[in-house]
């Protein structure tokens, strides 16, 4: 079980570094994700990782950056907005649609991994994790119908696979459910509050003060694992 300082993403004392995935995981993911990765090589797709365990601190500098207005902010299609337009609660609201507020974001556990399919990819293609790239007709639109049969039975789910009025669907953010649903429970709005108020994130005076609603909104507001998946899985090598 994942103390106060793992759930908020102040230490890493829970995650391994694998190099050959070039990702930080708990140590109870590595399994699960290597069955997933090897059924999907059959079937013609090579899953790699773009983001998995981050730290409070780099969640701080892409929280930071977009609060600046040094990268961009997007509407629930995946277009930009005007920075310049926005208040300080709009700015808020623009960043938690995509990206998590330092403390509360699941990445922190070790057991959320962001996902795509190198096969599909034609030579110097970036990868955006946007939502165009999963919907018909994009460039990894296949890998997540396969992710949609069978992530289940290796334990993964998708949290922000619909809206529900707070983080914009994710198709790309798979969860490790036996890691992350012990982990979901014990995140609350007061280890969260604590986490923000002895970091100089930008924006905390206000997000404190919000932090309630967020943490409802934004945190906890997830889309519940298919009952498999939030069972540990017995049968992985």
């Amino acid at each position: 079980m994942l103390d106060e300082l793992e759930l908020t993403g102040r230490v890493r004392t829970h995650v391994v570094q694998h190099d050959e995935l070039g990702a930080a995981l708990h140590g109870e993911v590595l399994a699960a994700f290597q069955a997933l990765r090897q059924a999907a090589a059959a079937e013609g797709f090579d899953i790699a990782i773009a983001s998995a365990f981050r730290d409070f601190n780099a969640q701080r500098r892409i929280w930071d950056l977009k609060f600046k207005g040094e990268r961009p902010l997007y509407d629930a299609l995946g277009k930009p907005r005007d920075f310049h337009t926005l208040t300080e609660d709009e700015i808020i609201e623009a960043i938690l649609c995509w990206s998590a507020v330092p403390g509360g974001s699941r990445h922190h556990w070790g057991s959320e991994i962001d996902v795509f399919d190198r096969a599909a990819m034609a030579p110097g293609y970036r990868v955006r994790l946007l939502p165009e790239e999963a919907a018909p007709g994009g460039i990894f639109h296949r890998l997540h119908r396969w992710l949609d049969a069978n992530m289940e039975r290796f334990g993964f789910f998708r949290p922000y696979r619909t809206f529900r009025g707070g983080v914009l669907p994710e198709p790309w953010h798979l969860s490790y459910a036996p890691v992350s649903l012990p982990a979901a429970a014990r995140m609350t709005a007061r280890l969260l509050a604590a986490a923000i108020g002895e970091s100089e994130m930008l924006g905390k005076a206000r997000v404190v003060e919000r932090i309630t609603e967020i943490h409802e909104r934004y945190v906890a507001n997830i889309d519940p694992p298919p009952t498999r998946s939030s069972e540990f899985i017995s049968d992985l090598p």
